[in-house]
């Protein structure tokens, strides 16, 4: 087979596998991370590819959900667990094939007080076969109520876990974001980091996609920013447009097997970025 040859074999069979593979985030979404006092908060916690929207991946229920909240900056933050209020969904994917997820509406009277609500995922390991090893992603998502700040800077203590270096809930659109990457409450230095943008919003009611794509990619290395953290585990990224960005920090946890294979425990962090009007 000529050079030639060989390289249109390469683009048909990555063609006909659905293109290159595309990164795994295990979601946590609330809607709007920046609230005012009152209001009930419905979050979406599904294993999916947040910008092509598929494929969607089966979700055991995760053992454990709670928030960390902060009533103020003076106060002593507290953890309540969630994991009473998970309901499962099939969540449909821009492919149209559904896959288990979880949907958890919590009542009212729990988001009156202003501060900070650290939300937490600490899932079972997710075996990929097509990598023939698990991933486990311990996710965070910080939602603010009401503008006074509380512990968004303070470590929940996972495996591992980003810390951020700004508010997760008050970028602007053009703006950047830091973090650092802990492995096991320490920096991890060079750490390996993938950032996916979520392209369509999650509607929750029909437990699918919503709409059309808000980005068209110029080139499919653009779907995911990958970037390393530097030798004190900071990183910075920009957010170019509103929304949601997932940060993965990958294989930064103490343990790598589990049943005998490969294990990824990977940090994850979500952060909204809004448009200034």
């Amino acid at each position: 087979m000529t050079g030639r040859g060989r390289f249109a074999f390469v683009v048909a069979a990555l063609l006909a596998a659905g293109g290159p593979a595309s990164a795994h985030f295990l979601l946590l979404y609330p809607g709007d991370a920046a609230r005012m006092p009152g209001g009930a908060i419905e979050l979406l916690i599904a294993f999916a590819h947040p910008f092509p929207g598929a494929p969607m991946m089966e979700l055991e229920k995760p053992p454990g959900f709670y928030v960390v909240r902060q009533r103020g900056a003076e106060a002593k933050p507290e953890k309540i667990d969630l994991t009473r209020f998970l309901q499962r969904i099939d969540f449909m994917g821009t492919d149209e094939k559904s896959a288990a997820a979880y949907r958890a509406a919590l009542p009212r009277q729990e988001f009156r007080s202003t501060g900070d609500y650290v939300f937490v995922v600490e899932p079972a390991p997710f075996y990929e076969a097509t990598e023939d090893k698990y991933i486990q992603q311990f996710t965070k998502t910080v939602v603010n109520i009401g503008g006074v700040p509380g512990n968004w800077d303070q470590d929940v203590h996972l495996p591992a876990e980003i810390r951020p270096l700004a508010k997760p809930y008050a970028n602007w659109t053009g703006g950047v974001f830091s973090g650092v990457v802990l492995s096991d409450g320490k920096p991890a230095p060079f750490a390996e980091i993938e950032v996916q943008y979520m392209n369509r919003d999650p509607d929750l009611a029909a437990a699918r996609w919503q709409g059309e794509p808000k980005v068209k990619l110029p080139h499919p290395a653009f779907e995911t920013v990958s970037l390393r953290s530097d030798a004190a585990g900071v990183f910075t990224i920009g957010l170019p447009k509103a929304g949601w960005w997932g940060i993965a920090a990958l294989a930064v946890g103490p343990e790598t097997t589990f049943q005998g294979k490969r294990l990824s425990q990977d940090a994850v962090l979500w952060v909204q970025a809004r448009d200034m009007k």
